[in-house]
């Protein structure tokens, strides 16, 4: 049976996630100590007692994902699983670093600072207000592609997040996107919806973005990975790491092409994904892509205990 490890992205944050975690196993609550070191604060406390307002930022949100699924990675390791154990790794968006991080390539306190960067930066590099995301369900990727273009009329509008067969995010300038949500329904979309985010990720707005994280990543050392790292952009495996660096700067305004990674890992010939972090929103996405495969989550620590059950 062959195997992926996927992390997930923004939008599976919740308060007190990775506590347990922390609490039953000392390699868990290392990843948080590390993170908070890497960042000079107490984000662990945020995490775990915060208001989910401040948690959901994406400033912070992001690299509380990042030390939840790396958490919940080693508390797995202590259980006797070993990252080798995969063929692949992938993450959706910020889960792409929990990846990395997960395979070697790059360092957890690394990763901590690197997705407060890039955290900070999305957020800044379009005024609030300026700019939306909306999730059309019922229509593929190609027909979205159509709706977006449509819907531009001078301003950005783009297929954001190709994440499963019935279900693609747009963003881009508020006006488009919302422009959009009415053209999809005009298509057919079964539901077609704004999005409660901060920010239009994914799309040509976020350049500004995207210039910060190329500056910082030229900062930071980067391996290898030991498993391949399937990447969102190219949705098929890589392992360079000047690669892996350009890519991760081109993620900021390209799409997440989430479906076709899943697919192209299936065709690989994976039949199991394992879900390692917060909540359960990519084994939902990999149901409806790849029908036969099975997945699993590891959130709490008696996911992990079901290793060895």
């Amino acid at each position: 049976m062959s195997r992926a490890f996927v992390f997930p992205g923004q939008g599976a944050q919740t308060i007190g996630m990775g506590k347990a975690l922390a609490e039953t196993y000392p390699a868990a609550k290392a990843v948080f100590d590390e993170v908070d070191a890497a960042l000079g604060e107490n984000l662990s406390g945020l995490i775990w007692e915060g208001d989910i307002a401040d948690l959901t930022l994406t400033a912070n949100a992001q690299p509380a994902l990042m030390a939840t699924s790396l958490a919940a990675l080693r508390a797995m390791q202590a259980e006797g699983v070993a990252v080798s154990d995969a063929a692949y790794v992938a993450g959706h968006s910020l889960g792409e670093y929990s990846a990395l991080a997960a395979a070697g390539a790059l360092e957890i306190g690394d990763a901590a600072r690197l997705l407060r960067i890039r955290g900070r930066a999305m957020q800044e590099a379009v005024p609030v207000g300026v700019g939306a995301m909306a999730a059309l369900l019922g229509l593929d990727f190609a027909t979205v592609s159509e709706v977006a273009a449509e819907a531009g009329q001078g301003e950005i509008c783009q297929a954001a997040n190709d994440n499963d067969p019935a279900q693609v995010v747009v963003s881009g300038h508020k006006g488009a996107v919302e422009r959009a949500v009415e053209i999809a329904k005009a298509r057919g979309a079964k539901r077609a919806l704004m999005l409660p985010v901060s920010a239009p990720f994914h799309c040509a707005l976020m350049q500004p973005a995207a210039e910060a994280m190329h500056a910082a990543l030229a900062e930071v050392s980067l391996r290898a990975p030991t498993v391949p790292l399937v990447a969102n952009v190219r949705a098929e495996a890589v392992s360079d790491p000047d690669t892996i660096r350009a890519l991760l700067v081109e993620q900021v305004t390209g799409s997440v092409r989430w479906r076709e990674s899943v697919a192209w890992m299936a065709g690989q010939g994976v039949t199991e994904f394992w879900e390692i972090g917060a909540g359960k929103a990519l084994s939902g996405m990999i149901k409806r892509i790849a029908r036969d495969s099975a997945t699993r989550n590891f959130g709490a620590p008696e996911d992990v205990a079901s290793l060895t059950a």
